[in-house]
This record gives structure tokens, sequence and C-alpha cells, in this order.
């Protein structure tokens, strides 16, 4: 039980990092953790870590919106999209074989490390506000359709490939991208969670608790951190630890 605890711990400080930081998802750190250091199964890995992902993206979404770092209003929009074309995407990917790319998230992680390293994200709510909302809720609906239709087609990706698109493609300052994908990722997730927990049945109580509860703790100190911080220091911060990520993902995997 002392093993289980210290792995999901140092699970959770990983995903709650980066959900806290960056909107990542927790299966991209818990999944692989569970998996190679305590014989879960990968399905009932899959849905702890989606579970876990539910309420450290809830708080991370409180404690961005609370400091007016959220755009609900696109992100529901954005959200109702990748939803919808998430479904789209595993329908065609259940009709061609050899679509599998679980590697996807993790160098996803680790090259959006090094851009936010080496080309910091520095627009200002001020630049985004001059987009109008008719564009703006446009660009959610198209950006939603591609996210959701990758994360459904390769099964992985959707936090880090939301945060890309957030701020490369529609132009949002950093903690706004970043709070309103953990926002998105807070119903992505529970949808996810619940069809993994229905169809696989329940997964082991206490690996499920302990994730929760650590993924939880640290998204907030991360959440709490992101937002008090300097966009120079966040961009560096956040490129540091999808860096660190997604290296000790590989790192799991693949040594």
């Amino acid at each position: 039980m002392l093993y289980q605890f210290f792995i999901c711990f140092v699970a959770g400080i990983g995903a709650g990092l980066g959900t806290g930081f960056a909107g990542m998802s927790a299966a991209a750190v818990i999944s692989p953790m569970l998996i190679t250091f305590l014989d879960v199964p990968a399905y009932s890995a899959v849905g702890i870590a989606l579970a876990s992902d539910v309420l450290a993206s809830a708080v991370s979404a409180y404690t961005y919106g609370r400091n007016q770092n959220l755009d609900v209003k696109n992100g529901l929009i954005m959200m109702a999209t990748v939803l919808c074309f998430t479904l789209v995407g595993s329908w065609i990917s259940s009709l061609v074989p050899g679509t599998a790319m679980g590697g996807f998230s993790v160098f996803m992680t680790l090259l959006l490390g090094i851009k936010f390293i080496v080309r910091p994200v520095m627009t200002t709510k001020e630049k985004m506000g001059t987009v109008s909302g008719g564009k703006r809720a446009v660009q959610s609906i198209l950006c939603g359709m591609l996210v959701g239709f990758i994360c459904g087609f390769v099964g992985a990706g959707g936090g880090m490939m939301m945060l890309l698109i957030l701020t490369s493609v529609l132009g949002y300052e950093l903690k706004t991208a970043v709070g309103t994908s953990v926002f998105i990722m807070t119903f992505t997730a529970l949808t996810g969670a619940v069809s993994h927990f229905v169809i696989g049945g329940a997964p082991d109580p206490r690996v499920l608790l302990f994730c929760v509860l650590s993924t939880l703790l640290w998204a907030r100190i991360a959440a709490k951190f992101a937002n008090r911080a300097a966009p120079a220091v966040l961009n560096r911060a956040t490129g540091v630890v999808l860096t660190v990520l997604g290296a000790s993902i590989l790192a799991v995997n693949y040594l």
C-alpha cells in the first residue's frame, strides 16, 4: 500500500503540475506510471487518469476564472465541437487499421515545452480584445473540430493540442489559454472517465483515490503560482515543466 501511494503521489505531482501550468491531460503522465510500476491494466489506467483530470482541471479552471483568465463563452463553443468531433475521429479510426499513435501526446508535450522556452507566448489581453466576437466564435468551432478529430483519431493529445491552438492559432494570451483549456478538459475528462468505468468496470479504489488527491493538490498549487507569475516567468516555468514531463515519460516508456 505504501508503494502504491508513492507511485500515485509521484504520478500526481507530474499530472497536477502539467494540468495547472499548461492544461495538459493527466493521462499523459498517470497512465504510463500506473501501467509500468503498478501493473494496472491499460484501459483502467486511462480511466483513473481521466478521473484524476476532472477535479484537477475543475479546480484549475476555478483558479484561472477567479483571476479573469478564462474565456467561458468561446470555451463552451470549442468544448461542444471537440466532444462531437472526438466521436467522429474515433469512429473513423476504428475503420482504419494501424492508426494507433500512443507516443503522440508524449512527443507533443516535449516539443511544446521546448517551444515555450525558445519562443514564449507574449500576447496581451488587449491584443486578444481586437478580435471580434463573431470571428472568435467561428475560429473556436473550426479549431474544436480539428482538436476533437485528432483526439478521437489518434487517441491522445487533447490538452496539448488545445493549448497549442489557443496560443498559436487563436492568439490567446498564455494564462487565458491555459484557463480555457482546463475548463474544456474538465468536461471532456468527465465524459471519458465515466465511459471507461461503465465499459471497463470500477478501478482499484485506493489507486484511484491516491491519484485523484495527489493530482488535485499539485494542480491547485501550480494554478495559483501560474496566475501570480509574470508572463515571461510563466512561459519558462511552463516550458520547463512540459519538457521535463515529456522527457520523463519517454524514459519510462522506452528505456
